[in-house]
């Protein structure tokens, strides 16, 4: 009824204005000419209101059923009335593909190879042409080790061990069914990726397959590091992903308790094509299990967002709270106060408060998202980060890069 009622006053509107302009010829052809200008319009209903008036009137009489429809459409539905005074329907909707600068000269089964989607989480890396459920040309290579962060890799042909297994998936137009090849050694890889803020890695990409299998890849590289996306330096809440729902629900949870330390248990599989979802979460909220019961909604104006949010946003930790150090058991031996040993009492706050007590020490960190790095603690780069060596048998080094913020659990392995 709301949409009836405004597209009906709209033409009558509209109506109303083509009347106006041909009483403004029926006048002279100058005051027509005038007329389309709308200033000038004004002007013409102005000195002449006689003739403009019966014109005027109706499009006065389009406006009230208008302000009706609109009005209705805002009391049930003021995301869409929002989204269409907006104009945004107006705006070509973005390609994902486009949103990568993925340049490679790429060979691909022997022909030329596009990737539109780059993304490199959970451990493997996927570079894929083609945005049906089945991709055209889709390269993927398993990385256990990687844990996020900065990457460097090396792989030469007479490599032997634990390698990265790299497996080609390709969609032929008479097939429904991709067909696939897994490549496990023989290969030469070189990746050198460095992670840009908030969640992308660039550098460069370098794959030659064994011969027989006509694939080679070369150039520079931007992947997603995990399956949000950013608008201006903020999550796009508009995007469709269980990570974007995690983080809208972890976000609400934050600032509903005021509390940044809140660790978000794994959702289950979602829905996503639906309007609404109502969940049981659970999560640990300053180290306190916590049981919610949330409902949310998506629309396209705000995309995901908890039904009944008013909490306010939660200010930046300061640094006290960020540096805050727990006590350190010690024991006294021969009347000197000392740790025991460098694993009592530590914690990621003790590291961070003197990191180079810890150099060269082995160390396990999980984070948030339950990924695992095992390696030697080297230090603390310039942008913050804790550096984590893992040695590749033989390969050379895989270098983890990890915020503190998104530690979860660390562990020190020696004393």
């Amino acid at each position: 009824m709301d949409a009836l009622l405004i597209v009906g006053g709209l033409l009558l509107i509209l109506f109303g204005l083509l009347w106006l302009v041909a009483r403004a010829f029926a006048t002279s052809l100058l005051w027509g000419c005038a007329s389309l200008l709308p200033p000038l319009t004004l002007v013409f209903i102005l000195a002449q209101w006689r003739r403009a008036r019966s014109a005027v009137v109706l499009m006065g009489l389009g406006c009230i059923p208008l302000v009706v429809g609109l009005t209705l459409l805002a009391s049930h539905d003021a995301d869409r009335l929002a989204a269409i005074l907006s104009l945004r329907w107006l705006e070509e909707e973005p390609k994902l593909a486009r949103d990568l600068d993925i340049r490679l000269r790429a060979e691909f089964n022997g022909t030329s190879f596009a990737p539109e989607l780059g993304e490199l989480i959970d451990g493997t890396l996927v570079l894929r042409e083609g945005d049906d459920f089945f991709a055209r040309r889709e390269l993927s290579i398993r990385l256990p080790a990687y844990a996020g962060g900065d990457l460097r890799l090396d792989v030469l042909p007479e490599d032997r061990g634990d390698l990265p297994e790299i497996e080609l998936s390709w969609l032929l137009p008479d097939q429904d069914l991709p067909e696939a090849r897994q490549i496990s050694s023989g290969y030469t890889l070189h990746l050198d990726l460095k992670a840009v803020p908030p969640n992308r890695l660039r550098g460069d990409f370098h794959l030659v397959l064994p011969p027989s299998y006509r694939t080679s890849l070369s150039g520079d590289v931007e992947l997603y590091s995990n399956r949000l996306r950013y608008r201006n330096g903020r999550v796009d809440t508009r995007y469709n992903s269980q990570e974007t729902i995690a983080w809208v629900i972890t976000d609400y949870l934050q600032r509903s308790s005021r509390q940044h330390d809140v660790q978000l248990l794994p959702l289950p599989l979602l829905d996503l094509s639906v309007e609404r979802l109502d969940l049981e979460v659970e999560a640990h909220v300053a180290g306190v299990p916590r049981r919610s019961s949330l409902s949310l909604s998506r629309s396209e104006m705000h995309g995901w967002r908890v039904s009944d949010d008013r909490a306010a946003p939660l200010p930046e930790p300061s640094e006290e709270e960020l540096l805050r150090t727990a006590p350190v058991p010690t024991t006294i031996v021969r009347g000197d106060a000392r740790p025991l040993d460098r694993r009592i009492g530590f914690s990621l706050e003790r590291l961070l408060g003197a990191p180079s007590r810890y150099l060269g020490a082995r160390m396990q960190v999980v984070t948030e998202r339950g990924r695992s790095a095992e390696g030697r603690f080297a230090g603390i780069n310039e942008k913050g980060r804790l550096v984590i060596q893992h040695s590749l048998g033989g390969q050379g080094e895989a270098s983890f890069l990890l915020r503190p913020g998104e530690v979860a659990q660390i562990e020190l392995l020696e004393p």
